[in-house]
């Protein structure tokens, strides 16, 4: 490798985004083992590792901090030079809904890219719960959502995000307590009622220390070391870690994320956008 392959950037920016090879092989379409070999090739290539990989967890060295910079430039000025010759010149405005722990890691990445495919495009984002957000759909307070799949608000599937209980290794293991402490969504959120249902289905106690609308709540509890909260996988923080039926708790079901739009969402700029969120984000 003599050059500096695009698409191996990518690969680089969605391993850095995501923090993990699996999560960054699923955001470029590749398997976790073609893009290791790839991301390999290219440390061998400079002669100097990009990433530093322990068994918990995974940061970029300062060589990849650098190379990482140069990469979102790179692949910025490719789609803003695709966009200036294939796409028509778009303008209007996009109000999008997506709960917090599907913002903090998935909307980012789709975001940067749209606007500068399209920068005359303003958008707004709202972060709701998903039932909240389908309700803004129903009366057109919004254009686009992507949410938990919600009953009486029908969606395109994008996605199956697998759901994992989240602990602080920092801390002692709170997961091995009884009754278990358990930081969740407020009421109406899928999430908190697949935790509650695989708790009452392995019969383990468990009380809620904490209930939140927003995800940093959740996280702050797990942080300090006062309770475990169930999370879609995408939007674990690296320096948590992922618990599961090795460490005593139940399996839990994944939370199938769809795109709903709103009546009025019939233009150009919407279209665009669900396209991309497509593209980008479905398994």
């Amino acid at each position: 490798m003599k050059k500096l392959d695009l698409d191996v950037l990518s690969m680089l920016v969605a391993v850095a985004d995501s923090g993990s090879f699996i999560a960054g092989a699923e955001q470029v379409h590749r398997s976790p083992s073609a893009l290791s070999m790839q991301i390999k090739a290219l440390e061998t290539a400079l002669g100097k590792p990009l990433f530093i990989r322990t068994t918990r967890n995974l940061a970029l060295t300062p060589e990849g901090h650098t190379l990482l910079g140069y990469a979102r430039q790179m692949l910025a000025l490719r789609d803003e030079a695709w966009a200036e010759m294939v796409r028509p010149e778009v303008r209007g405005r996009v109000r999008i809904g997506m709960p917090d722990d599907y913002a903090s890691s998935l909307l980012p990445p789709v975001l940067r890219k749209f606007s500068i495919t399209y920068p005359r495009v303003e958008i707004q984002v709202i972060g709701r719960p998903s039932h909240e957000l389908a309700s803004q759909i129903k009366d057109n307070s919004l254009d686009l959502a992507c949410i938990t799949r919600t009953k009486g608000c029908p969606g395109e599937f994008i996605r199956l995000e697998p759901m994992v209980w989240t602990g602080s290794s920092a801390s002692r293991p709170v997961w091995k307590e009884r009754p278990l402490p358990i930081a969740v969504f407020s009421e109406g959120s899928v999430a908190r009622a697949n935790a509650i249902e695989a708790l009452q289905n392995a019969r383990i106690a468990y009380r809620m220390s904490y209930e939140s609308p927003s995800i940093q709540g959740l996280l702050s509890m797990v942080d300090a070391g006062l309770a475990i909260a169930p999370l879609a996988r995408c939007s674990v923080p690296a320096h948590l870690i992922p618990l599961g039926p090795s460490d005593g708790l139940p399996s839990l079901a994944g939370l199938e994320m769809v795109l709903a739009r709103s009546a009025q969402s019939a233009k150009s700029p919407c279209d665009f956008l669900a396209e991309l969120i497509f593209q980008e984000l479905k398994q």
